[in-house]
């Protein structure tokens, strides 16, 4: 089996898609792209190099987001935007502080980013279902499921994030995505449901990391339905898919996954693919993204946003003062064990005089320590800051044993699994048991999860984000979700979401 190398078919395969798999704007059509791709897909090389097109945007990382935890950290209640000024990161600021509009915000990358990966999906599914010369049955039914897993997790974070999107299964024409019209979220998430059903039986148990990391296995199909029908309040059949992924609380799983005992272990780039991770998007250091790669780099750059700005001393490298931690969510973490892997205290270096750096904007001296651009991680590429080699674990284990807990209480489950679902999280950084009730595993969300993208997901669909986020801006009603960008409003029937 070949490597799936994301970075080295880019390039060659995105131009190759078609209509819009490699467009700036999502109703941008052109039509070149239509008669490159009636030409592709013509042997296993060609569907391998589509394949690995569809996964790109997973890693895309675009100016305005970096990955799906960047942006979104700056909306919660945990971080700020930060930065080097008040118009630095336009982007970030405005979610930051909820003055976002449809001509404002990070709206316009979360949504070309998921449908050109909608738009690459439906290529190789088409393709690879109408029969592509040298690719053996087995190999064509672990395609489709990839495709489908990946054409549902594209539309699983377009329907969570602006609700009101149109509904796309096949390759579009150009009439087609002018009068496309948005279907009621509850068909997004039926067709979601669908793709995973029909992707999970194809898709292999495990995968190696050292030559298949990244590709999508049945637990992360599992993880992703659970999380999606946690999304729509059907709890015992999210509870259902999420004690597949996970097994005996504490122990190892079906499929391998098990709690690392050490809980700094987790974000190590020399640990990547570890037992805990389910779905995670590799980075690299060694191909040495320049800065005219945006959005394709090879490195994870959101590393060298979240550090302390012109830092001189020990331990980090200087970066871009992104995202800093508010002092009440230290607070909230200061005593629990995971504090000093979860948060680098910089104002601590220099008050005992061993570092200095520069106060960015709304600077509050606590910076992301899970991705913190490190010394011992930094390579000789110029330019580094490009260039860390972090990945970035989109769900992990840790979270679905929450996320079935959760599950567990809100549907009358079996209280006792997720009492022990909640204390195995909690035993691992040998913290004492507690009652598994919504407060305690919400808290040990946020807690265990810092930083990691997921906080105001959860704020929204549990309905504290108005409580949480009301003195910074957030109206109920319309901040729930973004803006549909207003570049896709112009000569299409598209619609603007409630209050922008």
């Amino acid at each position: 089996m070949k490597r799936l190398n994301i970075k080295a078919f880019t390039a060659m395969a995105a131009g190759l898609l078609v209509v819009t798999a490699c467009q700036k704007d999502f109703l941008e059509v052109d039509p070149k792209g239509t008669l490159l791709e009636s030409n592709y897909y013509q042997n296993a090389d060609q569907a391998f190099a589509g394949l690995v097109a569809a996964y790109d945007p997973m890693g895309f990382e675009t100016v305005n987001t970096y990955h799906n935890f960047g942006a979104v950290n700056s909306a919660s209640d945990d971080h700020v935007a930060g930065g080097g000024g008040s118009a630095d990161m336009e982007t970030w600021q405005v979610w930051s502080n909820y003055t976002l509009d449809p001509s404002k915000g990070p709206q316009g990358d979360y949504w070309n980013r998921n449908f050109t990966g909608v738009s690459r999906s439906n290529v190789l599914i088409i393709k690879v279902e109408a029969g592509i010369p040298g690719l053996d049955e087995a190999t064509t039914r672990r395609y489709l499921a990839e495709a489908k897993f990946l054409r549902a997790y594209y539309y699983f974070d377009l329907v969570r994030l602006f609700k009101n999107v149109p509904l796309f299964t096949a390759p579009v024409t150009k009439d087609e995505l002018f009068s496309a019209t948005q279907v009621a979220p509850e068909v997004i998430y039926a067709q979601v449901e669908k793709d995973l059903a029909e992707a999970i039986p194809n898709l292999p148990l495990t995968v190696p990391g050292t030559s298949e990391g990244g590709r999508v296995t049945q637990g992360a199909g599992k993880a992703l339905l659970g999380k999606v029908l946690l999304y729509q309040k059907k709890w015992s059949a999210a509870a259902a898919q999420f004690a597949e992924v996970n097994g005996t609380p504490g122990g190892t799983s079906k499929y391998g996954y098990h709690l690392l005992s050490n809980f700094a272990d987790i974000f190590k780039p020399t640990n990547k693919f570890n037992s805990e991770s389910i779905l995670e998007v590799s980075k690299t250091s060694t191909v040495n993204s320049g800065w005219g790669d945006w959005s394709n780099f090879a490195g994870n750059v959101a590393v060298q946003m979240f550090g302390p700005r012109a830092y001189s001393g020990p331990t980090y490298v200087s970066g871009w003062s992104f995202n800093p931690f508010l002092p009440e969510f230290v607070t909230i973490m200061k005593k629990d064990p995971r504090y000093p892997f979860t948060v680098a205290d910089v104002d601590s270096l220099e008050r005992i005089g061993k570092a200095t750096y520069d106060k960015g904007y709304m600077n509050t001296g606590y910076f992301i320590e899970k991705f913190a651009p490190r010394v011992e991680y930094k390579d000789d590429f110029i330019p580094h800051e490009l260039n860390w080699p972090n990945d970035y674990i989109e769900i992990r284990l840790a979270d679905t044993y929450l996320m079935e807990a959760e599950a567990l209480v809100q549907g009358g489950g079996d209280a006792g699994r997720a009492a022990a679902l909640l204390n195995a999280v909690r035993a691992r950084v040998k913290l004492n048991p507690t009652t598994a009730t919504l407060d305690n595993i919400y808290l040990e969300r946020r807690l265990e999860l810092a930083s990691e993208g997921h906080r105001w997901y959860d704020l929204v669909r549990t309905g504290k984000a108005a409580a949480a986020l009301g003195s910074r801006g957030f109206v109920t009603g319309k901040h729930e979700i973004l803006p549909i960008p207003l570049s896709e409003l112009t000569n299409t029937k598209l619609v603007q979401n409630p209050g922008y």
